[in-house]
């Protein structure tokens, strides 16, 4: 009697515990794209008021229940013939949390062109995806060269953290332009998944993939890889990966002491040095 008591307990004991799992799973499916996107509605900044002249812009996106426009801003350089940055942020806030790192690129001599991907800031057309954040990148390039007149071979793709992995689709699907400067970004979201959550079956839960690692095998211009070493959000050695899966042209660049937002004033000579170079040598 006792043993079947002790059994009973073992598999009620048991039970609970695969529908406690099982529930977490359907959790993280269900809400994946919560957990991945975090935008804000609010722009806490906007570049007047950093003393930056600006060209505020609506570029239209999308088709049916997603239609939408983009938020965006034109930084123009102030000198002629500059190349153009398309500046694609990373998972949350939105385009007016970026505008410290955007001035000081914008200082580095670059025209930018910032937008706010579907659902973060001002930008309408419902959530954000994968499949929406790439699309409103394309919106982005294609306003750029269509509209705005700007020469593929002017434009460098930046992209950071999750931007850099929307920056990869972009820079595979388009290689006319210039060149991909990616910085602080990951290999896949599924990797960065197995980091978070060790004891969950990832691989099977995940719709919303990233998959940079797959994708930069396939590029076709030439890429920098910028990474602080003491990022704790990103693993550093996830660009090191992105880095020899990358055709040639490549090239790698590690900030000593550098987290994951702050590489560019860190490593202030350093890291000017590298995006100034690499635009001098591939932007025409």
């Amino acid at each position: 009697m006792m043993m079947h008591a002790w059994k009973r307990r073992l598999i009620i004991s048991v039970s609970a515990i695969a529908a406690a799992y099982l529930a977490i799973c359907v959790y993280m499916w269900d809400t994946q794209r919560e957990h991945i996107f975090e935008p804000t509605p609010i722009l806490q900044t906007t570049p007047d008021r950093l003393g930056m002249k600006f060209e505020e812009l609506l570029i239209p996106v999308g088709s049916g229940p997603d239609r939408g426009e983009l938020q965006a801003w034109w930084l123009a350089a102030d000198r002629e013939n500059a190349e153009t940055l398309l500046y694609l942020h990373g998972n949350d806030r939105n385009i007016g949390n970026n505008l410290e790192h955007a001035l000081r690129l914008h200082n580095y001599g670059f025209n930018l062109l910032l937008p706010d991907y579907r659902g973060f800031g001002n930008s309408s057309g419902g959530s954000p995806s994968e499949a929406k954040v790439y699309e409103d990148a394309e919106a982005a390039w294609q306003y750029l060269v269509t509209k705005r007149g700007v020469s593929p071979g002017k434009i460098i793709i930046y992209g950071h953290s999750l931007g850099g992995a929307v920056a990869i689709d972009l820079a595979v699907r388009h290689p006319e332009a210039a060149g991909l400067i990616a910085e602080s970004t990951f290999t896949s979201i599924t990797d960065m998944g197995k980091l978070t959550y060790p004891l969950l079956p990832v691989d099977w839960l995940l719709n919303q993939r990233f998959d940079s690692l797959k994708k930069i095998t396939q590029l076709k211009i030439p890429v920098l890889l910028i990474h602080g070493t003491w990022d704790r959000r990103v693993p550093v050695e996830m660009s090191q990966r992105l880095f020899d899966a990358a055709p040639q042209p490549k090239e790698l660049v590690l900030i000593r002491g550098g987290e994951h937002s702050n590489s560019a004033a860190v490593g202030l000579v350093e890291y000017r040095s590298a995006v100034t170079a690499f635009a001098k040598q591939y932007a025409h």
